[in-house]
């Protein structure tokens, strides 16, 4: 219900709704109808120029704790999931997503450089489906080659992924983590998992790789709604999380 809600409040079916919700009251306040109607639309239409969602979603990238501490180096690796799918395949079961699996190739790669152990995190999201952690750690061992250590499979969303992966972890006397998830991703991941006490040092996959916009870059397409939905998405997520 949670993930349909987001759905419907998000753009591009967020803004498309209240179009229609100005346009239904026009009928009866015609002028106070007609702004909503056209703030909307004009919402719509920038937020699907990549040169405004792209942006949006660079600013994201700024600033993360990249660099570990000297005084206190990371002891292991926290991945986060994202998405699993169910293979046409059935002997394959549910697999990773593309989301998911970008993040356990960053994650393995970094623990073959570090040594460190790694530990997954993320709930059930799907019905009918494992949780995400137990398919990140099977896909790990069997695509990577790389085991986890620790599985963190009751999480909802990134505030869970932290706290449950912390008291995992501090169990063990760990008080620094490397956190591996995607780079729009991480000023929210580094918020949640700060506020748990742990020392934070971020590992993102898919950086974004700037570059001066185009003409194209300000037409509307499909492209960027999408990514204009992940960077709403994260922007008021992050803002959720400070005020919290």
């Amino acid at each position: 219900m949670k993930n349909v809600l987001v759905t419907l409040a998000m753009p591009p079916v967020g803004f498309v709704m209240v179009v229609l919700a100005g346009l239904l009251l026009r009928g009866r306040w015609h002028r106070t109808g007609r702004r909503i109607t056209w703030a909307a639309l004009i919402a719509l239409i920038l937020l699907g120029m990549p040169a405004v969602s792209g942006g949006m979603l660079s600013a994201l990238e700024t600033g993360l704790p990249t660099t570990p501490p000297p005084g206190n180096p990371p002891q292991a690796i926290i991945v986060l999931g994202a998405e699993v799918i169910r293979a046409r395949d059935e002997a394959l079961g549910v697999r990773p997503g593309l989301l998911t699996l970008d993040r356990l190739r960053t994650a393995a790669e970094l623990q073959r450089r570090t040594g460190l152990p790694i530990l997954v995190s993320g709930g059930t999201t799907q019905a009918n489906t494992p949780p995400v952690a137990d398919v990140m750690q099977r896909s790990l061992t069997e695509d990577f080659l790389t085991p986890a250590r620790w599985v963190e499979p009751k999480s909802a969303d990134t505030w869970e992924n932290a706290r449950f992966s912390a008291a995992i972890l501090r169990s063990e006397g760990i008080t620094s983590v490397y956190v591996v998830t995607h780079a729009w991703h991480m000023r929210r991941a580094v918020l949640a998992f700060a506020a748990t006490g742990l020392t934070v040092t971020a590992a993102p996959t898919s950086r974004d790789n700037p570059r001066g916009p185009n003409l194209g870059d300000f037409l509307p397409r499909a492209s960027g709604w999408q990514t204009g939905y992940y960077a709403l998405h994260e922007w008021i997520g992050y803002a959720y999380y400070w005020l919290r």
